[in-house]
């Protein structure tokens, strides 16, 4: 919405606290959910599709062959964020380790999907934001979070990806699509997952006293 400017009112929803209202309109009780007049949507692909139909400019290929193309990689997402979830939020330093002997089949396949792109970027479509973008840009954002607190540096060998990710998380729709409290909800999060991250922040805590 924001790549489209949409005028839209946002209402932050903490996994820890999930309001009455909100768990009677979304299905699965997560967000995203997207409501329009008396009706409710669900699924950040479904409502980004459904975004994209409704208002211009159209951020998917006008390429059947493209868009589908794009939509696979949006679909992949689930993978993705599997794969990079066990390492930024493994519980112990032998989890992560497992995670980041694992990642590099997922990021492999992004990399190569970036390589054979027929564009000079930044993004995954070239100098304009896409669904894919903003499908994958949410863990990015998220990951690179928890590279700050406790590096891996894994993303040194997929230049790629790396660029990726730099030119999504320098984009004001990107940077403006959490609240403005997000770090410390985001820290929160952390340690409510028992994270390898958030004992990482502990001990510094610690040590700053």
């Amino acid at each position: 919405m924001r790549a489209k400017k949409v005028d839209f009112e946002v209402t932050y929803i903490t996994a820890d606290s999930k309001p009455d209202w909100f768990l009677e309109i979304s299905p699965h009780g997560k967000v995203p959910v997207l409501k329009v007049d008396d009706d409710v949507l669900f699924e950040s692909n479904a409502i980004a599709e459904f975004l994209d139909e409704m208002v211009s400019p159209q951020l998917h290929p006008t390429d059947p062959i493209k868009r589908a193309r794009n939509r696979a990689w949006t679909d992949f997402t689930t993978g993705w964020a599997g794969a990079l979830g066990k390492v930024a939020y493994a519980k112990t330093k032998e989890d992560q380790a497992k995670g980041l002997e694992d990642l590099p089949k997922t990021l492999t396949k992004i990399e190569d999907s970036l390589s054979r792109r027929e564009n000079d970027g930044p993004y995954f479509n070239g100098d304009t934001l896409c669904l894919v973008d903003a499908a994958y840009a949410p863990f990015l954002m998220r990951f690179n979070m928890v590279e700050a607190i406790n590096p891996t540096n894994v993303l040194d060998d997929f230049p790629k990806i790396k660029a990726w990710s730099e030119a999504l998380l320098s984009n004001e729709a990107v940077i403006n699509s959490v609240s403005e409290d997000f770090d410390e909800v985001f820290k929160k999060s952390l340690h409510r997952r028992e994270s390898l991250a958030a004992q990482i922040l502990d001990e510094q805590s610690a040590a700053a006293e």
